[in-house]
């Protein structure tokens, strides 16, 4: 690929919060390769920014590009190619989006990797896919009918864990609670033993790799840390000391605030009222749970269980997701590095994805206003780069 240069760029520092004004960012090979004040004389491929802010783009840390809606309408014989073509038209609305990287928890017929398969193959544009293909539920667990991996006891964890892994998967999803989608459903009832636990952290560990976990409740949230479960997801119900020890452990959490705040999203894609009523019941709890772990340290990620770039309430899910994560208390810089660099880190990128810098990959994007005066100006990017390549530009 040729050497692009950014020019006129104010570029935002988000480990930092500071401003570069007026940089001029090389990108070669799909990187950022230097920073300077003006490119060298001759160059043709220049693009102004005129003074507009760039940011990383943006990481969603809890995605389901399969996913259908009403989720009752899932069907498990669906076709892999109709599976896929739909997962594709999902990860195109995030790249465009400013979303440059996304983490999969969880998609039929593994499509996660067939997209990362078809971007690495330059087939089409994507972002960069951290996938678990199938996640894996017990047999009436919060997973049931979605299309999962099923497996009951600890030797039948191992092996569904390890499956999943050596057809690509990055990591390992799983279900500790239930959950909020069915009548009568129970989020904090418990729902794996300690032995799935452990065959399940077992197939991971051998593959160099992390389990990430659905959860509700303290309890089994506990339960899995224990038994070496490094990410949780949600955490309707969440207590000090199960905050606190996650803390002390360096465990993470995607809290995806915004499943128990987009009632007319959930109308609007014909969720069933039992579904619409358990998520306005779980609201003010999550919202507490929430500021219960950032107060503890947690380390927070930001993910939304909606298709990523949906438009709910005038942003994209990912966008208002961040100020929901405000909104529990992080700080506005806290927030964009909960989608920027603290995913990097869990992810094993911290010295190549996450920020503008030079060395990083070039998921970039551009914006009219400072992220940091208001971050509703991540939902309305004016370029996006991924890998180097622009493949949204309004400028």
């Amino acid at each position: 690929m040729p050497t692009t240069w950014l020019t006129n760029a104010n570029l935002v520092d988000v480990e930092s919060g500071g401003l570069l004004p007026s940089q001029t960012v090389e990108v070669a090979d799909g990187l950022v390769r230097s920073l300077a004040s003006r490119p060298p004389a001759g160059e043709t491929d220049v693009i102004d920014l005129d003074g507009r802010f760039l940011v990383p783009g943006l990481i969603s840390c809890h995605t389901h590009l399969s996913i259908v809606f009403p989720m009752s309408e899932t069907d498990p014989e669906e076709a892999p190619a109709a599976t896929v073509l739909r997962a594709f038209k999902r990860a195109h609305d995030a790249l465009a989006a400013g979303i440059t990287t996304v983490r999969c928890v969880h998609e039929q017929n593994r499509a996660d990797l067939w997209v990362r398969h078809g971007q690495a193959q330059g087939w089409l544009d994507a972002p960069r896919i951290y996938g678990a293909g199938r996640a894996i539920t017990t047999p009436q667990g919060h997973g049931a009918g979605a299309a999962c991996a099923v497996a009951s006891g600890e030797e039948e964890f191992y092996r569904a864990a390890c499956e999943e892994l050596e057809a690509g998967a990055d990591h390992v999803k799983i279900f500790i609670n239930g959950g909020l989608a069915r009548a009568g459903e129970d989020p904090s009832a418990s729902e794996m033993d300690d032995g799935e636990l452990a065959g399940t952290v077992r197939a991971a560990d051998e593959h160099g790799t992390y389990v990430v976990a659905h959860s509700g409740a303290s309890r089994a949230i506990r339960q899995a840390l224990e038994k070496g479960v490094r990410c949780f997801e949600h955490a309707y119900e969440l207590d000090g000391p199960t905050a606190s020890l996650l803390a002390a452990r360096g465990a993470y959490l995607t809290p995806t605030l915004i499943v128990t705040r987009c009632e007319p999203w959930m109308r609007a894609n014909d969720f069933a009222e039992a579904t619409i009523a358990n998520a306005r019941a779980a609201a003010p709890g999550h919202l507490e749970s929430i500021r219960t772990a950032v107060a503890a340290g947690v380390p927070i990620l930001c993910g939304t269980d909606l298709p990523p770039a949906d438009d709910v309430g005038g942003l994209p899910a990912t966008v208002l997701e961040m100020t929901l994560l405000e909104q529990a208390g992080l700080s506005r810089l806290g927030a964009l590095q909960a989608a920027t660099t603290t995913p990097a880190r869990l992810m094993g990128m911290s010295a190549q994805l996450g920020q503008a810098r030079p060395g990083f990959h070039a998921d970039l994007v551009a914006l009219d206003h400072n992220p940091l005066d208001g971050l509703e100006a991540l939902g309305r990017p004016r370029l996006v780069m991924s890998r180097g390549k622009v493949v949204q530009c309004t400028l």
